[in-house]
Formats: structure tokens, C-alpha cells, sequence
């Protein structure tokens, strides 16, 4: 007998299929090996973006903690470049 291969995509949606036909999220939770949580956060993500919410979604962050807005880091390289001599001594 073969086996049969599934993605992370197929078992989502073998999930969310199974949900709305009346079996508590705890109890489907369970056969399927995740934790509730994960089962509340797939059915929220399907409910939102239909089946685009299964494939992976990229963990990089929106932005950086301690990175200045664009037009604030330009303005500062911008008076750089004009007034070289200004802060600490440059020794070069």
C-alpha cells in the first residue's frame, strides 16, 4: 500500500472542511495534532482571506524597532555631507 502524501496546504483545508460540519474545534483539534490556538487562528485566517490563508506566510517583520523614517535618515546624511566639520574630531 503507498502512502499518502499530503502538504501542511491539503491538511488545512481537510480542517477547515471538516468545521463547519457541526464537530467542536477541542475534538478536531486533537485528531488533527495541533493545539487549539492554531485550530482558532487557521479557521480566523480561512474566514479572512479565504484559501490564500493556507499557504505560508513570511515571518519577517514590517519594520525595524530602531530604524528612522526614510525622509529623517536622508535629511541627516543630507547635513553630513553639507557641513563635514561638524561633531567630533575626525582623525583620518
Amino acid at each position: 500500500m503507498p502512502w499518502n502524501e499530503s502538504t501542511k496546504m491539503d491538511e488545512k483545508l481537510k480542517f477547515v472542511s471538516r468545521f463547519p460540519d457541526g464537530e467542536k474545534i477541542a475534538v478536531l483539534c486533537r485528531e488533527c495534532g495541533i493545539s487549539r490556538m492554531t485550530g482558532h487562528k487557521i479557521l480566523d485566517r480561512y474566514k479572512e482571506s479565504g484559501l490564500e490563508a493556507f499557504s505560508d506566510r513570511s515571518r519577517r517583520p514590517y519594520r525595524q524597532a530602531n530604524q528612522l523614517p526614510f525622509q529623517v535618515e536622508k535629511l541627516i546624511l543630507r547635513l553630513k555631507a553639507e557641513k563635514p566639520h561638524w561633531g567630533g574630531s575626525k582623525n583620518t
